[in-house]
């Protein structure tokens, strides 16, 4: 199975960043992606937090969630669809939401990101609680290339979520890094998170200077379960693939079996 990671610059037009993802998908689909995952937020990463929360939608109808569900259809693949943003219990708050569909278009699992970022320097600051309402589910789905774990982003530093989700064969993490944090710690994370669950990881990315003049750390990767990075980009927009191979999958679990070793 063909797995494939975008990589995205989103702006603040919703418009301009879908046409940027259908032609990305588009791109992985002709070379032969059969599982695709778009970065968080690809539709909007706008000025501000008050046009996040302007682009809600209601789970099941919008835009977006309709460009999601007709590009799997479209192009008869599996979708990871970043993150969105959602309506939330609190009408002044958002869900940073995660949706996966299958090559019918039927949305198949929802997760909501768990782990609000926060991180204060005198040149950065940032604090998603304040805008964001936190999910509570660890979210994994069945595909052909077997359980997939569902995350975004700032959750890639708690391995006890991934724990949560038992054994599964691949990971996906949609996110917008910062330039700061991710050069000091996002490929070791990632690598970390592989080696751990033994499993693949797909992490894609935003990748550049947006539009709002924020930095993102880009560097998508695909990651096999021994910690070998199979694909990346740096910067930019663009498409990255690997080979999803449940055979080195097996091997890697039979030669060093740590998922049956452990004990807490």
């Amino acid at each position: 199975m063909k797995l494939a990671a975008l990589q995205m610059i989103s702006g603040p037009v919703v418009k301009s960043n879908l046409d940027t993802a259908s032609r990305l998908i588009n791109e992985a689909a002709t070379a032969g992606a059969q599982l695709v995952v778009l970065p968080e937020y690809f539709p909007l990463i706008g000025a501000s937090n008050t046009e996040h929360l302007a682009a809600r939608e209601v789970i099941g109808h919008g835009p977006i969630q309709d460009f999601l569900s007709a590009m799997a259809h479209q192009h008869g693949l599996w979708l990871v669809g970043g993150s969105l943003p959602l309506v939330s219990n609190n009408p002044e708050k958002m869900r940073n939401t995660c949706l996966g569909f299958n090559p019918q278009g039927e949305r198949v699992a929802r997760y909501d990101k768990i782990h609000l970022f926060g991180f204060y320097t005198k040149d950065e600051h940032f604090e998603e609680a304040a805008t964001i309402e936190a999910g509570d589910q660890v979210v994994t789905c069945d595909t052909p290339c077997g359980r997939v774990g569902l995350s975004i982003c700032y959750d890639l530093r708690f391995a006890e979520l991934y724990r949560r989700m038992g054994e599964v064969n691949l990971i996906v993490v949609p996110a917008a890094f910062t330039e700061t944090t991710g050069r000091a710690h996002w490929e070791i994370l990632l690598r970390a998170r592989a080696i751990e669950n033994q499993c693949y990881v797909v992490a894609a990315a935003q990748g550049g200077l947006h539009p709002n003049g924020r930095m993102t750390h880009g560097n998508s990767m695909i990651i096999d379960p021994w910690g070998e990075i199979l694909a990346r980009m740096d910067k930019g927009e663009g498409v990255i693939m690997a080979d999803f191979d449940p055979q080195r999958l097996a091997d890697i679990r039979t030669r060093l079996p740590a998922l049956q070793h452990r004990i807490l």
